[in-house]
């Protein structure tokens, strides 16, 4: 892959076999652009699919869906072989075609400061069965009652690491509403609103149809929302929305930027009560990681 892909093919753990690659609508002039993250496990590609997750601040809703299920239908249809090519250039077509549309390019607020892309406990499996979870946007109209209160914003404890600092924001949302009320109203905060990013998820839990909607910001900080939702969920809270805001200092973190933001997001939520212990909380983690290994090789 490397020597087909060259500068665009990236290794980030080679022992872990752990890759990134920065897919373009046009090498030259890029107007679309997505990073795919892959783990190959030991059993790819006889038994087992690789695990990915797609990244890019203008995919999301359906159509991170039609195109993740895109991924899988190569994967089904070609069991037992190599298939990283076939997911590039089809991740390609769809970008080629989507540049051809006459909507404009994606509007990009903010660029990251890093843009290395760490890959761990975020990867999707490729194949995993239909959830009922749903990710929509903020206009997608819901059955739930709207409530127009401002709910309670609590800031958690700031961690500075080589003078950037990360502090996570708290508060309990229960519809798509209350999340713009609290995200303005963090804005009117002057350190806050000049914070190099502001990434952000949410969990709302819809008991009359049993789904949950959620949703998740990366503000230029690439991966750094879907990695916070993903935390989300395995900590399995529901009604609530973390922001973390990180104040750039001038040296570059890599992946630990990441760690902190979890951790910044995972103690609020404890402090809070949403969910276990911080000890807790990390052993659910490793169980995720291993439920969805076993889970993986049974339907194989």
């Amino acid at each position: 892959m490397a020597a087909i892909y060259g500068e665009e093919w990236c290794v980030i753990d080679d022992c872990a076999k752990i890759f990134c690659i920065r897919i373009s609508d046009d090498i030259d002039d890029p107007k679309w652009t997505l990073c795919l993250q892959v783990m190959l496990p030991n059993e790819y590609p006889g038994t087992a699919p690789p695990i990915y997750q797609l990244n890019a601040p203008w995919l999301k809703g359906q159509e991170r869906a039609d195109l993740s299920n895109s991924l899988e239908e190569i994967y089904i249809q070609n069991i037992g072989e190599s298939i990283l090519y076939l997911w590039v250039e089809k991740i390609r077509d769809v970008l080629i075609q989507k540049s051809q549309m006459t909507e404009p390019g994606p509007d990009v607020k903010k660029k990251t400061e890093e843009e290395d892309v760490e890959c761990e406990d975020d990867l999707v499996l490729a194949c995993q069965p239909e959830n009922q979870v749903k990710t929509l946007d903020f206009d997608v109209s819901e059955n739930r009652t709207e409530i127009e209160e401002l709910p309670p914003i609590d800031h958690g404890i700031p961690i500075t690491d080589r003078r950037s600092t990360f502090q996570a924001h708290l508060a309990p949302v229960v519809c798509p509403k209350q999340v713009k009320m609290v995200l303005a109203k963090l804005y009117e905060n002057k350190k806050i609103a000049s914070a190099t990013h502001n990434i952000y998820a949410y969990r709302i839990y819809c008991e009359d149809k049993q789904t949950f909607l959620q949703d998740c910001e990366d503000d230029g900080e690439t991966a750094a929302g879907g990695r916070l939702l993903h935390l989300m969920e395995i900590l399995n809270v529901r009604d609530v929305m973390v922001v973390v805001s990180r104040w750039y200092g001038g040296v570059l973190l890599g992946p630990d930027r990441f760690k902190h933001i979890n951790n910044c997001a995972r103690n609020i939520l404890v402090e809070k009560n949403y969910t276990n212990s911080p000890e807790e909380s990390s052993k659910a983690l490793g169980k995720n990681k291993k439920v969805r290994k076993d889970k993986k090789r049974s339907e194989h």
